[in-house]
């Protein structure tokens, strides 16, 4: 059994114990992708006030998680899809087996309050709605990649790339769309959904929805692994569901 498994069975047969002693009070650097913010700013002030430990949150893109990683920045958790962190293991840089994945997004559409929704029910109507937009917004990240590959699909492409409106690394389309940018925005629903302004239409046809995972893992730069394990077992609790549900994320 390796130091790790063995770390996280420990972690979790004294989970409880721990959860309850502010005296194991421990300081967490969480580096998470912007695209887990919402659920991470809920989950995180009750672990923290659960367990006693302290977590501090920096969020970046997940190009820029991968970036900071690489460069050795500190870290005892990290927050980003598990292809990335599969990669960063590869480096020696995510500590080999810590990788739990925790969150699959779906991918939706929005338009701006009051604006008619168009039928995005299948894929023919997802079809004609972006042809039928003016303008349409999309992520730099993993929605938008998958988004690029779906219109490519539908032979598209070309016809409606000059309406494509990218906001920069980490915002939120549907800020684009609340401020009348982007006509309609397609990215992951629980990105969606918290943003002012913006109705939501709806996700994806299910043959049009990617499989994306996102994961935690720990650093090789972990300063607390065992208070890192902690963290983990939490935001891969029951404790969390609720909140995985308001937001358009299936668990794990």
């Amino acid at each position: 059994m390796s130091a790790w498994t063995t770390m996280v069975a420990a972690a979790a047969s004294i989970g409880a114990l721990v959860l309850s002693l502010p005296g194991n009070a421990a300081d967490i650097a969480l580096l998470s992708s912007t695209a887990m913010r919402e659920s991470l700013e809920e989950l995180v002030p009750a672990f923290e006030k659960a367990s006693g430990h302290k977590v501090t949150i920096t969020f970046k893109s997940g190009v820029d998680v991968t970036a900071a990683l690489r460069a050795g920045d500190q870290a005892d958790l990290a927050v980003s899809t598990n292809t990335a962190l599969d990669e960063l293991a590869k480096e020696d840089r995510i500590v080999a087996g810590s990788r739990v994945d925790f969150a699959r997004p779906r991918v939706g559409v929005a338009v701006r309050q009051g604006a008619p929704k168009p039928d995005i029910s299948t894929s023919d109507g997802f079809r004609k709605a972006l042809l039928a937009a003016k303008s349409i917004g999309y992520s730099k990240g993993p929605s938008g990649i998958h988004l690029e590959g779906v219109m490519k699909r539908l032979g598209i492409f070309d016809q409606v790339k000059s309406k494509l409106i990218q906001p920069a690394l980490g915002v939120r389309v549907g800020a684009m769309v609340a401020r009348g940018e982007a006509e309609i925005g397609v990215q992951q629903i629980n990105e969606l959904l918290p943003i002012p302004g913006i109705d939501f239409v709806g996700p994806l046809p299910n043959e049009m929805q990617p499989v994306l995972v996102y994961s935690l893992a720990v650093p090789a730069t972990a300063k607390d692994r065992s208070a890192a394990a902690a963290l983990m077992k939490y935001l891969t609790s029951e404790a969390a569901l609720p909140v995985f549900k308001k937001l358009g994320l299936d668990p794990g």
